[in-house]
């Protein structure tokens, strides 16, 4: 059976918005991945709150994905890798444009699709997922302030780095919508919505690396 990892933030992690509580797992998209493709792959959920993809926040010591990513892949050796990092990066404090943080991500999904060690010696497989705009209300207004504006531009540079280094590509703004009051994390549904939308793609790559 397929090993497919999702590698992402506190919206894989699942925070549930203007809560410190978490959706659990008929609600959050990792875990209705898992449910959806029980038959297909296993599903491994590695989403944790405040990460990025380069940069460590000041006050949440060790959060950079790219230090994160490789111990997962040497630990569950995975078939396919789902990055969804980028909007913690838009925090004022990292002074971040779009194409910065999308050049990172294309970065990291490279490293992937590159990594070799002595108990994973099969070529990766990725799906680069550009996050949903975001909005600057609420308690976060402050500290994410720019970043509606750069995130709007997140799809157009996620594809662009991911046609560069040759991996797959979703523009999770296509489906999915931040909660209107407080900007940065989902509502229960659009946990669903991106479920849906994720479910056909991956099973085409599992397919096609069978």
């Amino acid at each position: 059976m397929a090993t497919v990892l999702c590698f992402g933030d506190s919206n894989t992690w699942g925070t549930v918005p203007g809560e410190n509580g978490r959706y659990d797992e008929n609600e959050r998209w990792p875990a209705l991945l898992k449910s959806a493709l029980i038959t297909e792959a296993e599903v491994i959920e590695e989403g944790q709150q405040g990460r990025t993809i380069v940069h460590n926040n000041p006050f949440q010591g060790e959060k950079s994905g790219q230090r994160y990513l490789k111990d997962c892949l040497e630990k569950y050796a995975p078939d396919l890798v789902l990055i969804l990092l980028g909007t913690n990066d838009l925090k004022k404090r990292f002074a971040l444009c779009a194409d910065d943080v999308a050049k990172s991500a294309g970065h990291l999904a490279e490293q992937t699709q590159q990594y070799k060690s002595s108990s994973l010696q099969k070529t990766v497989k990725v799906l680069l997922i550009a996050p949903p705009p975001v909005y600057e209300v609420g308690f976060y207004a402050k500290m994410y302030a720019g970043a509606a504006a750069k995130s709007m531009d997140f799809a157009k540079y996620y594809a662009l780095y991911a046609q560069r280094i040759g991996c797959a590509f979703f523009d999770a703004g296509s489906v999915v919508t931040p909660c209107t009051e407080e900007g940065i994390h989902w509502p229960k549904d659009q946990h669903q919505l991106l479920a849906n939308a994720l479910v056909p793609i991956i099973k085409n790559m599992l397919d096609e690396s069978g």
